[in-house]
Order: C-alpha cells, then structure tokens, then sequence
C-alpha cells in the first residue's frame, strides 16, 4: 500500500493508453491496484456518438471503444482498490455511467462538453446528489466559469462540484499548464481545484508541476499514467509509468510554489476551439424558425466553424429566431439570426349576448377594453400592441377606446380569427404572437415574460401556462404556426376557440405548457362576461384605487384576504370548460385530419 493518506488527493487518468487493448488497461489497473483508496478515471466514448465520420479522429475513437460489457468488467475490477471516476464525452458514455452506476464515486466534464446540451439533458435525468462533479474550465473567462458553475448546481444537482485547471494540447509548455489560475479561482468561487497538467513525461516537470499546482493551492492532482511493461500507443508524451508515479506522489508530500502568470493563454483558446463539439442542426429549420440547444442540435466534432451552444442560447434569451433557411447537418452564425418582431395581439367584439357591449362598460373610469389595453401597453420586449376586431360597423366605435395612440387599431375577418390574426401579421411581418382577449383586465407582465422566456428557450410553436386563473393565461405561438394551422383550416369557423387548434393536434405543434410560480395559480375568475364580473372588477378597483397601476398581484393578494370577494362570480364556469357538446364539437372541427 503506498501514499494512503494522499490516496484522496490524486487520480489515476488512465485516458487513452490502452488504445482500445483490454488486456493492457486490465494489466494497468492492477499494476496501480498498490495505491490504494487513490481515484482512477476512465474515458468511456463512442465514435458515432462523438464525431461524425469525416472527423480527422474518428478512426482513432473507433480504436478505443469498448463495450458496455467490457466497460462494467473494467470499472468493478477498479472499484476493489479505487474511487472510480468517469469522464463523459457524450451519450454513450452517459449510458455506461447508468449501467455502473452504484460503481461510480464522481463524474468529469471536460470544456467542450459543458456546450453540449445533449449529454447535459440526459445527465439531469440522473440522480447525481450522490456524485461529486469535475467541470473542467480551460479558456474559460471568470463569468464564464460562474455561468456554468450556477447551471450545473441548478441543473444536475451533485454532492460537490470541483473545478479543474489544465488542458491536453502536445507539446504543453509550462506556461500552458494554468497554474496561475489556481489562486484566482479558488478565491472567486470557494471549490475545490482539481490540477491537471499534461507535461513531457521525459521532462523533469512532469513529476513536479503537480507538486507546485498543490503548493499554489491545488485541492486534487489529476495524472496520466501507463503500462511500463507494454507498448502504448496514445497518451504516452505525458502518461508517467510506475515508477515516475511513485517519485512523483514523494515529491507531492514536499511541494513548493510556482510563480503566478497569465490567466488565460492562446493555446488554451485554440484548444477549446478545435475541440469543442459544435452544434449542428439535426433537421432542415426554415426561416422564422424557433430553436432549442438541447432538442434540435447534435454535438460531434465535425470540424466546422459556427456558434457554440452558450452564444446560441445568449440569442434565443434576447428574442432571436433564423434569419434564413438552415440545412440539416449545419452549424449555425452569428448572421443566421435576426430580432424576432413580437406582437401582442387583443381580440374583441362588441357583439356579447350575456353582457351587452361589455368592453364599453366601466372598470373604475376606463371602459374595459381600455383597461385591458393599459395593462397591455406595459408588456416588455414587444415591438406592438394590437386591438383585432371585425370589419363589421357595429365594432368601429372600438377605434376610440384604444387607450393610447401607440396601440394599432385592425379590423379583420368578422368570424375567422385567425384570419383576422394572419392579415395584420402579414402586414406587419409579425414572428411571435401573444395571444389575449380584451375580456381579461388584469393581464400581466410578469406572466408574459415567464411565457416569452420560456417559449424561445424550449423552441416551442405554442407556449401557455398549465394553470392559472381565468383570465389572466396568455397564449404565445408563433406566425408560422398560425399559417400551418390556416392552410389545413382554410375556414377556421372556431378559431373563436384558437386554443384548440394547437392543443388538439400536439403531433404537428410543439407545446410548451410553463409552471407558474405559486402567486399566480389560484381558482379565481378575472374575466368579463357578465354582470357578477364587473361588479367584482369595479370593488376590487375601488379596494385598490389607493395603489398607482396595481397589478394581478395586488388582485391576488386582495382576494387572498377578502375571499367573500371572489365569490361573487365563483359559481359562474366557462362553456368551453362545462358545455359537454361544444367541447366535442371543437375536439372534432379542430383536429387536422392525416
């Protein structure tokens, strides 16, 4: 047994020595099997899942695969003496984690997988509370680092996280190795550092850098090792064998400082720049087009140029779509996206049977329509706010209750509205849509940002959130979505009802149903439809006149307290919710028929 109280501060990087030989990396792990309570990393990767195969390294991976079988042999026999680690490089290597599962201490990421939004998605589908996490951050600046620190605390929920310095990039100068990262890091973020230098193993640096990376602060020693008693093909530069293992592990116990320098070098840029694995598009996407980095994207080295995952998920958080038609198996540029022109678009007629020309009528000292409308005109990130009536003259009185000058006044098709919706979406080359009606007064924009946020991240053609109370949902869905529902419903005579255009048919749509937070969910109805309505809307507006430009939250918060408020409405249900038969008829007249 050798070195067992440092047993915990190093791990044998077994990487790619074997060359794929199952007799060497067994001969190897026994060989070490003398260090014990040391950690030992493995590299399960598979060619098709890793690169495509133009790739200059395909051939080089197709080597070094093993089985799944092989892999589970490997790892138990490991596990007798070490702590296993394994470093995934992709889906595969995802799939040997949960077959050895139990078998496994930690898992690493090296840089270029941080991007790759596939592999992180299936890794959050694992219970990691019990592994620790290596992110490795070679080229990556300090906001960076936070960036991806805070998504995979959130998102795949590990016992620690460990930072790791060092990148593989033959021949590693010493000034390449990034120990002078060691300090700085640890001071912004409180992990532990885990030090990973790929040194010359014929150089005499090769067993003392990890002795000054630990003298600069270093948590963890990550090294190379190899088989002396056989030949290695991969890794060998910078893999020690045995003996220069044991000098080095001897040295560790004395260690001393090394001189601070640069934070980030060229060579560690180059280095995440050819080996970061681009996405590339699994599908043809059209212009107009939303994206999701995790569902619409595969991650291989491909060797072509293009944006990362992160800069393609920083221009869907700032409203971006495709600026241009996309083939399958591209990567995508900064120029293939454009702001996407977003619209709030107000349905309303005065033709209300149960309530007669209830938009006219009074909330406080605002007819509703323009109430509504008020609440609209506060909505962030979108280009206009729209009121769509019908051509028909008993509506044109609409055109003066549009609250402000800033609000565009349409009329369009009296009965099909999402013609109605398609004429001045042409017209005014509208890409997103949020979809409301001027029965609801307490829209709000939080709610509308949740949606939006929401809607661009998941690529989604119709976002809406899964609860809330009546009246204060919101529809967002993209123009060309609306134009796929025209062309099967050329005469949408319920689309009164557009709801069940999208919902109906979830085979040819891709929904997006958001939770939101808990303040918004509540069984309250906060729509107008009839007089019980309006009488609760004007006492709340007088309980809340003392309050400048209250929100649905301060509604909220009222009928927490005064629940007898809303009870003045609460027994009055939607048709669309009860009505037996209109449900089944908007089931049947909404379905697009294969």
């Amino acid at each position: 047994m050798e070195h067992t109280a440092l047993g915990n501060q190093v791990i044998i990087e077994i990487a790619n020595t074997h060359g794929g030989d199952i007799n060497y990396i067994t001969a190897l792990i026994k060989q070490f099997e003398k260090f014990q309570g040391y950690s030992i990393k493995f590299q399960p990767l598979h060619p098709d899942k890793l690169a495509t195969p133009n790739f200059s390294a395909y051939s080089i991976y197709q080597e070094l695969l093993f089985s799944p079988q092989e892999w589970s042999s490997l790892i138990a026999l490991a596990n007798e003496s070490k702590n296993v680690w394994l470093d995934i490089f992709d889906e595969y290597g995802v799939q040997v984690l949960k077959d050895n599962f139990d078998s496994v201490y930690g898992v690493k990421l090296q840089v270029s997988v941080l991007f790759n939004a596939v592999v992180i998605k299936e890794l959050s589908k694992l219970n990691l509370s019990g592994k620790k996490l290596i992110l490795n951050i070679a080229a990556l600046e300090m906001h960076e680092i936070e960036y991806f620190l805070n998504k995979f605390e959130a998102g795949l929920n590990p016992s620690e996280i460990l930072l790791e310095v060092g990148f593989q990039g033959y021949p590693t100068q010493l000034l390449d190795s990034g120990i002078s990262k060691i300090k700085a890091v640890k001071e912004r973020f409180g992990k532990k550092i885990v030090f990973a230098d790929h040194i010359d193993r014929e150089s005499k640096y090769a067993i003392w850098m990890p002795a000054m990376a630990m003298a600069s602060g270093a948590d963890i020693i990550e090294k190379h090792v190899l088989l002396d008693s056989m030949e290695t093909k991969y890794d060998k530069y910078s893999s020690l064998d045995i003996a220069q293992f044991t000098e080095m592990m001897e040295i560790i116990a004395n260690f001393s400082e090394l001189h601070e320098a640069g934070f980030i070098n060229e060579r560690e840029r180059t280095y995440l720049r050819n080996s970061i694995m681009k996405p590339i598009l699994k599908a043809d996407k059209v212009k107009g087009q939303m994206l999701s980095v995790a569902d619409d994207f595969d991650y291989k080295r491909s060797g072509l140029n293009g944006l990362n995952s992160k800069e393609i998920s920083d221009r869907i958080a700032g409203f971006h779509i495709l600026s241009t038609n996309k083939n399958e198996g591209e990567a995508l540029q900064a120029t293939d996206f454009k702001k996407a022109n977003i619209a709030v678009i107000s349905a309303c007629r005065l033709k209300s049977s149960r309530l007669k020309q209830k938009a006219l009528l009074n909330i406080g000292d605002l007819p509703s329509v323009s109430f509504s409308l008020k609440n609209l005109c506060r909505f962030t990130n979108v280009n206009h706010v729209i009121l769509a009536t019908s051509t028909l003259e008993t509506d044109a009185p609409l055109k003066d209750y549009t609250y402000s000058d800033a609000v565009i006044f349409h009329r369009g098709d009296p009965e099909d509205v999402i013609q109605r919706y398609l004429d001045i979406i042409r017209e005014l080359r509208i890409d997103v849509v949020i979809r409301v009606t001027a029965d609801n007064p307490y829209l709000d924009n939080e709610i509308c940002q949740i949606l939006l946020k929401s809607h661009f991240e998941s690529g989604a053609d119709y976002t809406a959130a899964r609860n809330a109370s009546v009246g204060t949902n919101i529809e967002i869905m993209n123009a060309q979505a609306l134009e796929k529902v025209k062309s099967h419903f050329p005469n949408a005579d319920y689309s009164e009802y557009m709801t069940w255009y999208f919902m109906n048919n979830q085979e040819h749509f891709k929904i997006n149903l958001v939770d939101l937070p808990e303040i918004y969910v509540r069984d309250y109805r906060l729509t107008l439809d009839y007089d019980e309505d309006l009488q609760l809307f004007n006492q709340i507006h007088e309980k809340l006149s003392g309050i400048p430009d209250y929100t649905l939250k301060d509604v909220i918060a009222l009928l927490d307290a005064n629940p007898e408020l809303a009870q003045i409405n609460a027994h009055i249900n939607p048709a669309y919710m009860v009505n037996q038969e209109l449900i089944d008829t908007l089931n049947e007249k909404t379905k697009i028929k294969s």
